[in-house]
């Protein structure tokens, strides 16, 4: 057991080089390994390494951050040298290594900064886990923004990455504190903020400054490569939202057989804000996903599904779960599946948990005025008809499939009429 538990605190060496050249035809990237000086955990020794470790132990990693030329690729210039966020992370910036960053440490930052990309004009944040939001909110305050985060999926935000777009203050600090996180990422920290995030000694607080260039990235290309098991390599563009405004949102109108179909009803206001914040989350998920938003929190987060009604339905199993584990802890002071086994044990009232369950059946789990969003277009009905028996009020897809005027017709039989709008693209993520 000792042996399998130092595989987890062992920091490896890698063997890749300094520096790193890739070249399309004449066209040359320039790339620098990025390493920090930093204590060693077990002796305090200042050791140069870079990441800790790859997804897994044993794997080698290496971090490198773009210093030199450009690309340009199918008529699109990518990304300059010089605007670096999470590859340009110094030593300075690393307040606190906490355990060493590993690979799965810097991508859920990095995919925390690519969702908040898209939500600069109030305080956000976002809780990350696996290259997965858990949960994300908006609220007039930071520490607001964060707590609503955290109840949305108190489970999952366990061990997760937490990033935020204003400076981490106190009072979210101590909420903070409260808490298991593997990463605290802001672009800056007030007096005090850190010594209280550093009650946790293996929290790895890192300061990314370039958050408050964040919104300039919305519009940035990038090369996005993938590697096949066979050392080949696909080479795409990495996508641009379309939705940046509730104005870029397209009416849901179709004709089939010669008939128009159309939603009878408008989106409310409130209903835009939650659709456009429900978008800008999506463009971080793994598809295939649906999720559900109300007033700028997320409600529930189906991700990396091969089937979309599917992924529908466990969203709402999600949401009902959180809804749950949320409501207990408030009540009782202890997440749901504690207090099953201690009611199971005899140690407390099983009519606790039936209060607990019967609320949460009734509210349906926070999904009653929430707006539903799909990565995609649905195929068919059957998922739209799951969100709007949990109660929801908007939805919105990409739209283009051959059966739009299906799920049209299925918000406009619901009681009450549920509003429908289309991105206009789909936003894919693997």
């Amino acid at each position: 057991m000792s042996e399998l538990k130092k595989m987890y605190k062992t920091v490896m060496d890698d063997h890749f080089p300094d520096e790193m050249t890739i070249t399309f035809g004449e066209q040359k990237l320039t790339y620098r390994k990025r390493a920090w000086t930093i204590p060693d955990a077990k002796t305090g020794e200042l050791i140069r390494k870079g990441l800790r470790y790859g997804e897994n132990p044993g794997q080698e990693a290496a971090l490198y951050e773009l210093t030199g030329g450009n690309l340009a690729l199918g008529g699109c210039e990518f990304i300059q040298p010089g605007n670096g966020l999470t590859s340009a992370i110094t030593e300075e910036d690393m307040i606190q290594e906490g355990k060493h960053p590993g690979k799965t440490n810097l991508t859920d930052l990095d995919n925390g900064l690519n969702i908040l990309k898209y939500l600069t004009e109030k305080p956000t944040a976002v809780i990350l886990k696996h290259n997965n939001p858990c949960g994300a909110a908006q609220a007039g305050n930071l520490s607001d923004a964060y707590d609503r985060a955290n109840t949305a999926d108190r489970i999952a935000a366990f061990g997760g990455a937490l990033v935020v777009n204003r400076a981490m203050d106190q009072a979210t600090a101590e909420l903070v504190s409260q808490n298991y996180l593997e990463v605290v990422a802001a672009p800056e920290f007030e007096e005090g903020s850190v010594e209280i995030l550093a009650r946790r000694k293996n929290l790895r607080i890192i300061r990314v400054p370039g958050i408050h260039r964040l919104k300039n990235f919305a519009t940035l290309r990038f090369a996005d490569f993938k590697c096949l098991i066979d050392g080949g390599i696909i080479v795409q563009q990495s996508p641009l939202n379309r939705v940046l405004r509730r104005e870029d949102f397209l009416p849901a109108e179709t004709v089939y057989q010669g008939r128009t179909y159309r939603p009878e009803r408008e989106p409310t206001e409130r209903e835009y804000d939650d659709l456009l914040f429900g978008w800008s989350v999506e463009q971080g998920i793994t598809s295939n996903s649906v999720i559900y938003v109300k007033d700028g929190v997320t409600v529930g987060i189906g991700t990396g599904e091969q089937d979309r009604v599917g992924v529908a339905e466990i969203a709402v199993f999600k949401a009902y779960t959180k809804y749950a584990d949320a409501l207990c802890y408030r009540r009782f002071g202890v997440p749901y599946k504690t207090y099953e086994l201690e009611a199971s044990q005899g140690k407390r009232d099983m009519a606790g948990l039936k209060e607990v369950d019967e609320e949460t059946r009734k509210n349906k789990g926070g999904l009653i005025g929430s707006v539903m969003i799909s990565d995609a277009f649905f195929p068919f009905r059957d998922g739209v008809d799951v969100g709007i028996k949990e109660g929801v009020s908007a939805i919105a897809h990409a739209g283009g499939s051959e059966r739009d005027f299906e799920s049209i017709q299925a918000c406009n039989e619901a009681d009450p009429k549920v509003a429908m709008v289309f991105t206009g693209q789909r936003a894919f993520k693997h």
